[in-house]
């Protein structure tokens, strides 16, 4: 049994992690710590499991191998650092760290301490991704001319769901963007077959909020194809989506709803949009840890795609700062 401890319940989606722990048969929850005393006494106590109110102290515990790191994200060096020089394995929300460099500190924290860190992108192991990504190898759609992605929610309007820490620009590093604007970019930049050339970036206040709530990247690539990332917190109904387009055919998928749509004459189906089987998704980010834990690897991909994530969020925000294209190859570490 591999025993892990929360480590902060900052995050919205500190709670379904703590079920994944839960409900999987190889892990078990046994301990927690957050930056927040007050909060982390209340989430330990439904948890059933002590609060710790010094981090050292958890991560010194001999019972607890790994950690579910939920903090807020501009502390994710201190924390992850902590529990890669304690020996814990890591799992942890996107992004990994708001630059570039801090990423690389950390990546070499958990180098030499050889545990295994994974980022929960969930989007990645999801089923239409796998079909999309085959009929892409296939070349059906010939020559990619444009990927858009869009993601959002109406988290910031309404009744306002979203807690308040989510507009904070210190602990979140942005908005809408970094948030949900994580998935619609590394969906676009896999589509697309890696980093591109340049980021530009366009963030918009609906909401009047100190972080963006309407966030547009654009990804510019040598070969002339174009990467459109969407998201937001002010938008209701607004669908889940992806488009690719290329010279021989479309792609579609969720627009609005959850079918996967092509057409290609180089397809089945030719100048018809036909609609293909989407397959079950591939274990979770989660899963594929405990597995990694258990065999003693490591998920380089997943790391490295995290790695990239980063870098593309960093031009995105220096792309607003400046009102400028921002080079990827000048986001350094």
């Amino acid at each position: 049994m591999i025993r892990l401890a929360m480590l902060s319940f900052w995050h919205v989606h500190a709670g379904g992690y703590a079920r994944q722990a839960q409900q999987h048969p190889g892990t078990e929850i046994v301990a927690a710590w957050d930056e927040d005393p007050g909060r982390g006494r209340v989430e330990a106590e439904k948890l059933g499991v002590p609060f710790h109110e010094d981090l050292a102290d958890v991560l010194a515990r001999d019972d607890v191998d790994g950690v579910i790191v939920d903090t807020p994200t501009n502390i994710h060096p201190e924390v992850i650092g902590a529990a890669a020089r304690a020996g814990k394995h890591i799992f942890t929300e996107k992004v990994l760290a708001l630059t570039v460099r801090e990423c690389n500190e950390i990546l070499a924290e958990v180098d030499r301490a050889g545990v295994a860190l994974i980022l929960s992108l969930p989007r990645v192991y999801h089923g239409y991704t796998q079909a999309i990504r085959e009929v892409l190898d296939a070349g059906h759609l010939g020559d990619i001319a444009v990927v858009r992605t869009r993601l959002s929610h109406g988290g910031a309007v309404g009744e306002g769901w979203l807690p308040a820490h989510f507009y904070d620009a210190e602990q979140c590093g942005g908005g809408a963007l970094i948030d949900l604007g994580c998935h619609p970019m590394y969906l676009a930049q896999m589509f697309l077959g890696g980093l591109p050339e340049s980021v530009s970036a366009t963030y918009g206040h609906v909401t009047g909020r100190e972080v963006e709530d309407n966030a547009v990247a654009v990804l510019s690539y040598p070969s002339g194809a174009i990467g459109v990332a969407e998201a937001g917190f002010a938008t209701t109904y607004s669908p889940f989506t992806i488009e690719v387009h290329g010279t021989q055919g479309s792609l579609l998928y969720g627009t609005p709803d959850d079918r996967l749509l092509v057409r290609s004459p180089a397809h089945e189906g030719g100048e018809r949009w036909v609609e293909l089987p989407v397959p079950a998704d591939q274990p979770s980010a989660f899963d594929q840890w405990v597995d990694h834990i258990e065999k003693g690897t490591r998920p380089t991909a997943n790391v490295e795609l995290g790695l990239d994530l980063t870098r593309l969020m960093e031009a995105a925000n220096h792309s607003v700062a400046t009102s400028a294209p921002v080079r990827i190859d000048s986001v350094k570490g």
